[in-house]
């Protein structure tokens, strides 16, 4: 590719960014002028700013964000975990919302980045989480999951880019076969992932697989009241989460009586 190409390539792709961004926050400021989230399993969390990490705000707010596991959620919403390990918190997006939903358990929160975690904190704040509840952490490493206090029974909520290929592993599979995990597996980073994590785990673990629906599909199907009057290519702009593949999550229910 020529350098002009290039530079013509690049321009064209920040003009589609700040395109896409100015509609985000037109629908933003008009439908989530108070920042609540409307639908889905967190609807009524409060956002303390207009601001999101890794992800699009829009979906958030909307309800329809991965959207795939709200049956999975559900069920989860409704056990009584001890604590929940979110690693790759963002925002607090997932944090936030099942501490709200499960109030018996501590929620771990984990992200590299500073702005996510100081979000996080926030997050927590502004939906009245005791501070006594959670624990806000940078790097969460295989020997980290080993030392924390699960209690009875556990949920690890994983979505940290492919290094979940090197995060579990058997050195801390003996205390993971005890509590469940929900892991958003990457293999459009390492083609190896899902298959290295089904055959750890399958042995102590009920493994349900669910995928991921293209952005245009989003668009074309799903229906919300909040956005029936905007045109297809809005809607792509607005329920975009911006997978560069179609993606996989495992549910990881243990097999253990804990």
């Amino acid at each position: 590719m020529s350098l002009i190409k290039s530079i013509k390539k690049r321009i064209n792709r920040k003009k589609i960014k700040n395109q896409r961004n100015y509609v985000q926050n037109k629908y933003i400021n008009k439908i989530f002028p108070e920042l609540i989230v409307r639908h889905g399993p967190f609807s009524g969390m409060e956002y303390p700013l207009a601001s999101s990490v890794g992800s699009s705000l829009f979906p958030k707010l909307l309800g329809s964000y991965e959207s795939e596991l709200s049956d999975i959620m559900g069920e989860i919403c409704n056990k009584d975990y001890t604590s929940i390990v979110d690693i790759g918190c963002a925002e607090g997006y997932y944090a936030t919302g099942l501490a709200l939903k499960i109030k018996s358990a501590h929620v771990y929160a984990f992200d590299v980045n500073e702005k996510a975690r100081n979000l996080c904190s926030q997050m927590f704040e502004n939906n009245m989480i005791d501070s006594q509840r959670y624990t806000i952490d940078s790097f969460c490493s295989k020997e980290t999951l080993v030392n924390l206090d699960f209690g009875k029974k556990g949920l690890v909520f994983c979505d940290c880019e492919g290094y979940e290929k090197e995060l579990f592993d058997e050195s801390n599979l003996d205390v993971l076969k005890n509590h469940d995990l929900l892991i958003e597996t990457h293999d459009c980073f390492d083609i190896n992932i899902s298959t290295y994590l089904y055959d750890l785990f399958k042995d102590t673990h009920t493994i349900t697989v669910i995928e991921s629906i293209d952005d245009i599909q989003k668009a074309k199907k799903y229906n919300y009241d909040e956005i029936n009057d905007c045109s297809l290519e809005e809607k792509y702009i607005l329920l975009r989460e911006g997978r560069r593949t179609i993606m996989e999550w495992f549910y990881l229910e243990s097999k253990a009586n804990v």
